[in-house]
Formats: C-alpha cells, structure tokens, sequence
C-alpha cells in the first residue's frame, strides 16, 4: 500500500511539473492572459466534496481575484502536505488533525490559513446487521481503512472518548476504492470513511441497507476538518496573493454550501464521471461540517484557542510528542478568517 501510494505521489509530482512545463512557466508565473498561475491540489481525488474548487473556478472568482488556477486530483493529506512544500503545488487541502500530526512529526514548510470544515468529518461507518449501532459495539470487531488515514490516526483518541480500549478494536490494512464493497460483502464490520461517504457506501450495498455512522466529531466537537495549506514562504511573503485566493476559494465554498445540487452539476461539467445524485447528497452533509449548529463566525474561521485545544487533545492522546509544535507553527493566524 505505502508503494502505491508513493507511485501516486510520484505521479502527481510529475503531472504537476508537465503543467508547468506546458505553461511555460513554474511555481506561480503569470499566464498568457496576465493572470497568476497557482496550482491547487484537492484533498482527495474529485468527489462530490470538492466541488466547491471548481465551483469558484466556474463562476470566475478565482479570475477575478487574479489567479489562473489549475485544479489537480490530491492523493491525500500527508501527499498534499509534502507537494505544496516542494512547490510542486500552491495551495491544498488537507485533514488538520493529520497536518497538525505530520507537523509533529517531521517539519515541513506548510502552513493552514483556513479552514473549509469547522468539525472533523472523520467516522467509523458499517451497514445495518453487522453488529455495529453504536460505540461500544466496536470492541471486538475489525474495520477496514487506508493505513496511516485520519480515521486510523485519530482512532485512540476517539476510543478513549467513548471509553472503549483501541486495543480491543482490529484495523485491517485497505485501499480506500474497495472499502465500501468490503464493508457490503460483510469481509469487514465497518469501515473509516469520512461521514460524507455516506451515499457510496449506500450505493456499493445490493441490499439496501441502512448505513450506520460513528461521527468521531460528535464526541469531540473541537476538532477541525478539512483545512486548506499552502507554503510557509508564500504566507510570508505574499500575504496578500494568499488571502485573495483563500477569499475566492471560501466564494466557491460559500455557494456549494448555500446550493450543493448547483455544485454537483458543475463538478459534473469539469469531472464528466461525476455521479450527479451522490455527489449532492454528500455536499448536503458536508453543509452542517461547513458551518455546525450554533456556528457564527465567518467562514473558514479558525480561533487560536480551537488550535490550542487541538494541539493538547494529541498531545494528550500520545498522537505526538508533547511540545513538539506550537500553534504558529500550524497556523498562520494573521491570514485565517476571523470574526
């Protein structure tokens, strides 16, 4: 699996630098039109939850704040993280739970400046009759997940909050395509997925089944979801390029979130094999992650307090060692949206 991921990671590093290459230009020149060329990755390939790019690249915010941007498939949080540092991409989208992690862990040059989901979308999910309806149902049961996901990662974290042993839970190493046919032929009693993969989880299930969910969110509502990343030096040292981008992106989010049936037709118009119906239902979920009950801050909000909380909770679940970021180094506070 680590192979495969790292020929894909390859993969794109090469089809970023042939775009580049194609351009004429690389690492954020200005195209023919006079507008500046940035390189954007998704989180993960082009579901239904990443509409809202190509929502802004189809309305024009992203032209009108001066950016002739390039939407590339992501192939993950960490691969992301590890291409926007090489300045094989601009911007990306990635887990902060995991970015914040991989922080800790190795010290890249990237930096998040907003985020798209204010609650982690990270779930444990399994199908009616499998013997999972609720946490404690997960002791003694193995689950299906990408080594190494977000949902692996932040397990123990999520285990001790619902107080069940992470040890007494079994993960069987899987590609992320083959989860949801390995959930519905029962070869596993539930699988990590994120709570928008909901509809192809139903989709992939002959039986019509209904789906259960475990929303690690729900029991630890500080956590954030997906965040968007770009390099340590263009935060520095272009802080207005940064903002401009973030801004159109958030119009983008902002308009997938007030219409996700509108999203998914236009992701449909840049990404044909788009099924249309499960990608606006999975937008439909994604709108309570995008702004929860009781939100009122601006979107893309992030509060340094919220970091803080994070930062101690994996600290606290030996996700990390302790003291091994801080919240500057996660962060770029003066760039995020704020209320």
């Amino acid at each position: 699996m680590r192979l495969r991921r790292s020929v894909i990671a390859v993969m794109a590093v090469l089809g970023l630098a042939l775009v580049s290459a194609c351009n004429g230009d690389d690492k954020g020149g200005q195209a023919d039109n006079g507008l500046q060329k940035v390189n954007y990755l998704t989180s993960f390939n082009t579901f239904g939850r990443e509409a809202y790019a190509y929502v802004a690249l189809d309305k024009g915010y992203f032209k009108d704040a001066g950016f002739d941007v390039k939407i590339t498939p992501g192939t993950g949080t960490v691969d992301v993280m590890k291409l926007v540092a090489g300045g094989q991409a601009d911007y990306g989208i990635g887990d902060f739970t995991a970015t914040v992690i991989t922080l800790g862990k190795q010290k890249l040059p990237v930096t998040t400046v907003g985020m798209i989901h204010q609650r982690s979308m990270a779930a444990i999910m399994s199908l009616e009759g499998l013997g999972i309806n609720k946490p404690s149902d997960l002791v003694n049961k193995t689950i299906g997940d990408q080594p190494g996901s977000t949902n692996t990662v932040m397990f123990p974290v999520y285990a001790n909050a619902v107080h069940i042993d992470p040890k007494s839970v079994t993960f069987l190493p899987s590609p992320p395509p083959a989860l949801p046919s390995l959930l519905a032929a029962g070869k596993v009693q539930g699988i990590g997925q994120f709570v928008v993969g909901e509809p192809l989880i139903a989709k992939a299930d002959k039986k019509g089944r209904k789906v259960i969910t475990l929303p690690y969110g729900d029991v630890l509502p500080d956590l954030y979801g997906n965040a968007i990343i770009t390099r340590s030096d263009l935060a520095k040292d272009h802080p207005d390029q940064v903002k401009k981008f973030t801004g159109a992106l958030l119009k983008g989010l902002q308009d997938t979130y007030d219409d996700p049936a509108a999203a998914a037709a236009t992701l449909k118009k840049y990404v044909p094999a788009t099924d249309v119906d499960v990608a606006t239902k999975e937008l439909t979920i994604m709108q309570k992650y995008i702004k929860p009950d009781g939100f009122d801050g601006p979107l893309g909000e992030v509060t340094l307090e919220r970091v803080q909380k994070v930062i101690a909770l994996l600290e606290q679940s030996k996700a990390m060692p302790v003291g091994s970021v801080k919240p500057d180094d996660v962060v770029t506070m003066s760039l995020a949206p704020k209320s």
